[in-house]
C-alpha cells in the first residue's frame, strides 16, 4: 500500500503541475480546496481523473464518489485497493 500511496502522491504532483515532493504529501491530508496546502481546484480533478483512468483503468461514477475519493491519499488509494486497482493496466 505504501507503494500506491508513493505513486499516487507522484500522480497528483505532475499532474496537477504541483512543485511539491510527493513523499511530502501526509496520505490524510486534505488535497482540494483554497485554504489546503496543495490547493487543488476543479480543472485539477479533471486532470486528476483522465491520469487515473490511464494509469489504473478506472472511473469514478459521479462527483459525491469523486468527493468522497479525492478527500486524501489515503482514501485515494483505498478505493483503489477495493477495485482491485494496486497497478496499472496490463
Amino acid at each position: 500500500m505504501t507503494n500506491l500511496k508513493l505513486a499516487l502522491k507522484t500522480l497528483i504532483v505532475e499532474t496537477c503541475d504541483k512543485d511539491f515532493d510527493p513523499a511530502s504529501i501526509a496520505d490524510d491530508e486534505i488535497l482540494f480546496g483554497a485554504g489546503t496546502r496543495l490547493s487543488l481546484d476543479s480543472l485539477d480533478a479533471l486532470q486528476l481523473s483522465i491520469a487515473l483512468q490511464k494509469r489504473f483503468g478506472v472511473r469514478l461514477a459521479d462527483s459525491k464518489e469523486t468527493r468522497r475519493v479525492f478527500a486524501n491519499i489515503a482514501s485515494l488509494a483505498d478505493w483503489l485497493q477495493a477495485q482491485g486497482k494496486t497497478e496499472g493496466p496490463a
